[in-house]
């Protein structure tokens, strides 16, 4: 299989532990993925044009790195990232939702100053996207996840999510979060593949 991904990205990040924890990360070539550049054949692969895309061996493509992830456990017996029912598959597909949605609020602010001129940029608009992450770092520090079981499709979403800001905000998060931070810690120490899919 070929992953199109960026090393950067917090969600190809996700995709890539995913399959680390699950055990096929050696089934997967990681191809990386110039999203701006018309000229990169993910725009063939992937209509939407964005990362994580996996290419399956049939040449199935599939997008986002939530069905990704999904077929990564479905690869893996099922059951390992995703629970298959009751309360705790909806708690951690929960937990899923809310760290993609910080790291889409993180990724739009550095798009609006990655693609904007200082003069051009819009600070309600940054100021809007700052708010969500504030907003579920907020609701995380009050109700960190459970240590056990430690790597869930959740755990995993929001170690990203949270390294994302380590890597782009230069760990600001961290001065207001310490139960968050103290998590983060413990999750890199059990996970090995927290390491080794740091973006760069």
């Amino acid at each position: 299989m070929i992953l199109r991904s960026a090393p950067a990205s917090p969600f190809g990040r996700k995709v890539k532990m995913a399959a680390h924890i699950v055990g096929v990360i050696d089934r997967i070539k990681i191809v990386n993925a110039d999203t701006l550049n018309a000229e990169d054949d993910l725009r063939q692969q992937n209509p939407l044009g964005k990362i994580p895309t996996l290419i399956l061996d049939n040449g199935k493509v599939l997008y986002d790195s939530r069905v990704i992830v999904e077929y990564i456990d479905h690869l893996g017996g099922g059951g390992r990232l995703i629970p298959a029912h009751g309360d705790d598959r909806y708690d951690v597909l929960v937990m899923q939702s809310l760290a993609d949605g910080l790291m889409d609020a993180a990724i739009l602010q550095i798009y609006e100053m990655r693609f904007r001129a200082e003069d051009r940029r819009e600070p309600k608009w940054i100021a809007h996207q700052a708010g969500k992450v504030d907003r579920g770092l907020a609701a995380l520090e009050a109700h960190p996840p459970h240590l056990s079981p430690v790597s869930h499709i959740g755990t995993v979403s929001l170690a990203c999510a949270l390294g994302y800001l380590d890597f782009r905000f230069e760990g600001a998060w961290r001065k207001n979060h310490p139960r968050l931070v103290a998590w983060l810690d413990d999750f890199a120490a059990r996970v090995p593949s927290f390491a080794l899919t740091a973006p760069h």
